[in-house]
């Protein structure tokens, strides 16, 4: 039976007879985001929400937690005086293994690596009711898309790619753990309304076309922050033709233009991938709810009167994408790629082409890639690029070496890596080039800022589809438009690819492969565990303090950061992921990737009490040492990219009370409330010239109240002083979060 199938029971149980007293509440026909929202409201609803405006309290019906972010989020729930999780929980470990040599050599190397982190993960979800997903078993969304994902549901992930689980009808969103650990305690999640953005797909898919296109296409009109702070909901005849899988890819990448979600209503191909992940009985109780689980007929009708903002893409007129480098809504049709490889200067050699992830590692990305693989090789074709394969999950690769796909693909040189994150999240230790040597990659992957991949800022990521990578890297040039395009084979003759194939579902079925699930114990109460309190890489949390009450005073400014400032920037992945349960330890990474405004230097700032040059976090150390709480300032869309709540943490642990930008991205934004920190923002983006480098800031929060703009003193070092006006969107009870010294303070307290 399907996992936790009498909570997917329930949510179904009554569904239309709310969803009929919802509507005479906003007295309307509904979207299908509003129609899963409603539904998951802590409490009834009993006024319309208006988006991008009220707060509401929701109750997700299940979390799901990466091995990096678990770590963090389990160490808080500690603190949270529970015994089990109040909803179906799982622990995924993906993220701690290193691409380096292949998938048998880099698992067996991380699972020593990482002992101490994997057993401690699994004794605490033995111990708390978690479901623990072992290394290997496969990545978090693909693992959540097979096994937990449902038509109508709602789902949090400490992944800012949850969404993935669109592509399965659920509203699934990515958040920092300790949203997680709200959910996880039994207490209502808080979130904004999101705004609807409509988009109205047509016609089908055709040649060499894939659902990866439509979101690159989209990323380009809408950019890496139009979809901030809405649902992206798809509709049109055109959802019909794209596999679940595909939908999941769209959805997945969603996050890319900074949505809260996406998602696509239930239908036939959902349907069909429910049943042969051997779900039946999910399948049918969806079936029976199918006018439900979408929008209402008057949304098709007239969708400009129900959605904020609607796009429509003609899927029969789809061109492929390549989308960078260095962001992800820089999308270039591929009909455009020689153009721009000369105006702009790209490097024509790819040097490897990497396929898989969790945002394009299906059965029907590999057989498309697979069905290119044999065409090449049938015409005297090799890879001319490394090239790298990356299952997202233990089903499908067991499923794709059964089936022959994996050794075609190694045929023409590629190689396998682990069912893990690897080189998607800079977990890659790359061989072939030096850092700082300029040169170009093309993945599957969601994500290409600088150093994102491997660690060198003069790697050109672009993002393509699996099909598009995987001639590119054939042909070994950026320039290669494989639509029009001709190779010389190992004969010297002039050979043409053909138009990929694939399968959507496995003909005969998946194959589970290796068994990678443990269950939580019956009786937690016996578990112990394991936290040794030498370990560098695990760290037992300490609360943070209440906020006194008073007005925050003669604060320096740590750091000034120039451009984009993702949570990248701000707290390293790659090698820095073995920190991840160490606040300590992992604080010496804090904003080392920032670029200073002043020096243009990365990751280094002056010290202005003793005019000494060090590392952001050295000099953060210096003043938490000698009681200076600090601040930083940033630019737009600041803590854009992944949900890490470390980005939030640190700064708080070394001693920052606030960070003061142009504009936030979402997810970081409420990381920061919820570990007690004030984000907030310039309200005119010209102050943002204010702020000289030796300048210290008084921030006036004793009447600290939701809607009320706080005062900011500028004191300049000459003695001269500015005032501006910052505006903050904390509501009541984030306030008390902030009060409290952080949400987790707050839990507790409640809990006892």
């Amino acid at each position: 039976m399907t996992a936790n199938y009498d909570m997917i029971k329930k949510v179904y149980s009554n569904y239309k007879d709310r969803l009929n007293e919802i509507r005479k509440i906003v007295n309307r026909p509904l979207t299908y985001a509003e129609k899963v929202l409603y539904t998951h409201l802590y409490d009834k609803a009993t006024k319309e929400f208006i988006g991008g405006k009220d707060y509401v309290d929701l109750a997700p019906d299940r979390v799901a937690m990466q091995d990096a972010t678990a770590q963090m989020a389990l160490l808080q729930f500690m603190s949270a005086g529970r015994k089990t999780t109040a909803v179906p929980s799982t622990v995924h470990c993906d993220h701690l293994i290193q691409a380096q040599v292949g998938a048998v050599e880099d698992l067996n190397r991380a699972t020593t690596e990482n002992k101490e982190v994997y057993d401690f993960l699994e004794s605490i979800s033995q111990k708390f009711g978690v479901g623990f997903w072992k290394p290997g078993a496969g990545i978090i969304h693909q693992v959540v898309l097979e096994n937990y994902a449902f038509p109508g549901g709602m789902m949090i992930g400490t992944d800012s790619h949850t969404p993935n689980a669109g592509g399965l009808g659920m509203i699934a969103i990515g958040v920092g753990g300790a949203d997680a650990v709200d959910v996880m305690a039994g207490m209502p999640w808080e979130l904004k309304w999101p705004k609807l953005i409509g988009v109205k797909l047509t016609g089908k898919l055709n040649g060499w076309a894939s659902a990866k296109d439509v979101i690159l296409k989209l990323a380009g009109i809408l950019t890496v922050k139009g979809g901030t702070g809405t649902i992206v909901e798809y509709f049109g005849d055109g959802t019909n033709s794209i596999s679940c899988t595909g939908k999941g890819t769209i959805c997945n990448m969603g996050a890319e233009i900074g949505a809260t979600t996406s998602v696509f209503p239930f239908d036939e191909k959902m349907s069909s991938y429910l049943r042969i992940t051997k779900r039946v009985d999910v399948a049918t109780l969806a079936e029976g709810l199918a006018d439900e689980l979408c929008a209402d007929k008057e949304v098709f009708a007239n969708p400009e009167k129900y959605y904020d903002q609607v796009i429509e893409i003609n899927l029969s007129e789809l061109e492929p994408h390549l989308n960078g480098p260095f962001t992800p809504d820089k999308a270039w049709p591929i009909s455009k790629m020689k153009e721009a490889v000369k105006s702009e200067n790209f490097p024509d050699k790819v040097s490897v082409g990497l396929i898989g992830s969790c945002t394009n590692s299906s059965y029907e990305d590999i057989d498309r890639s697979a069905s290119i693989a044999k065409q090449a090789l049938a015409k005297g074709i090799k890879a001319k690029a490394q090239y790298t394969i990356t299952p997202g999950s233990e089903q499908v690769r067991a499923t794709i070496e059964r089936d022959g796909q994996l050794k075609t693909l190694t045929d023409i040189g590629g190689v396998i890596l682990a069912n893990a994150c690897g080189p998607c999240i800079g977990m890659w230790k790359r061989m072939d080039i030096k850092t700082g040597e300029r040169n170009t990659i093309v993945t599957s992957f969601n994500r290409n800022f600088a150093k994102r991949n491997d660690g060198n800022p003069e790697t050109l990521a672009f993002v393509a589809s699996p099909e598009i990578t995987t001639a590119l890297a054939i042909a070994g040039s950026l320039s290669f438009n494989p639509i029009t395009d001709e190779l010389v084979n190992d004969k010297g003759e002039k050979v043409k690819l053909d138009v990929p194939s694939g399968e959507e579902l496995p003909p005969r079925g998946f194959d589970e492969g290796s068994a990678g699930f443990v269950a939580p114990a019956e009786d937690g109460s016996k578990v112990e565990i394991k936290v040794d309190p030498k370990s560098d890489r695990l760290q037992l949390l300490t609360s943070f303090t209440p906020w006194d009450g008073k007005d925050l005073l003669d604060m320096p400014v740590l750091l000034k950061a120039f451009g984009k400032c993702t949570t990248d920037h701000i707290s390293m992945a790659g090698p820095w992921l073995k920190y991840r349960g160490h606040l300590d330890n992992i604080s010496n990474n804090m904003f080392i990737g920032a670029i200073n405004a002043y020096s243009k230097e990365t990751g280094k700032v002056k010290n202005i009490y003793t005019g000494e040059t060090k590392s952001v976090p050295e000099v953060a150390r210096e003043y938490k040492k000698h009681g200076h709480s600090w601040v930083v300032i940033g630019d737009e869309n600041y803590g854009e990219g992944s949900s890490r709540e470390h980005a939030a943490m640190e700064p708080r642990f070394l001693g920052g009370r606030a960070i003061i930008v142009k504009s936030f991205a979402r997810i970081h934004e409420t990381n920061l409330k919820k570990q007690g920190m004030l984000p907030l923002t310039f309200a005119d983006p010209k102050d943002f010239d204010k702020i000289k480098e030796d300048d210290k800031v008084d921030i006036l929060i004793s009447s600290l109240a939701p809607e009320k703009q706080v005062k900011m003193i500028i004191k300049h070092k000459d003695g001269s002083k500015d005032e501006v006006m910052l505006n903050q969107t904390f509501n009541t009870a984030q306030i008390e979060w902030f009060k409290a010294g952080s949400a987790l303070n707050l839990i507790a307290s409640k809990q006892k």
